[in-house]
């Protein structure tokens, strides 16, 4: 048996418990599910080049939180506390549209229905991932 050392009490337990940061303690819990299905997990960067409106090229890399390699399967996955807002949904995605392959990619949120976005992106809700272990599969 694998012991890791992402747990969240031993998180709590080395900052002496004086942070609670929600967002920071889902990705583990993310992670932490990622690795006991299996998976291989790295945090994945990505290209993004936009223009600004004075016609200036900006070039700037976006995080992938988790890039999950299991043999020849491959999921990208995003992790977001809430998307309250359209705006907060093209932020989460935004990385994830720029990836130029096609396996599937996946925003997790703690709250809010699991469905597909417009963007073809599972909105995974973090309670039906943890339970359904063919979560991913959907």
């Amino acid at each position: 048996m694998k012991f890791y050392f992402t747990d969240c009490g031993l998180r709590n337990v080395r900052i002496n418990f004086r942070q609670y940061e929600e967002t920071h303690i889902m990705e583990n819990i993310i992670y932490n599910e990622l690795l006991i299905r299996g998976y291989h997990v790295d945090v994945g960067m990505v290209e993004y080049s936009y223009y600004t409106e004075e016609k200036k090229k900006v070039q700037k890399q976006l995080e992938v939180d988790f890039v999950c390699n299991q043999g020849s399967k491959r999921i990208y996955i995003q992790s977001a506390l809430t998307i309250p807002t359209q705006e907060k949904e093209e932020q989460e995605q935004l990385s994830l549209r720029n990836i130029n392959d096609s396996f599937k990619k996946i925003i997790i949120v703690k709250d809010g229905p699991t469905h597909y976005n417009e963007s073809g992106i599972l909105i995974l809700n973090l309670y039906d991932f943890l339970l359904n272990e063919g979560s991913l599969n959907q």
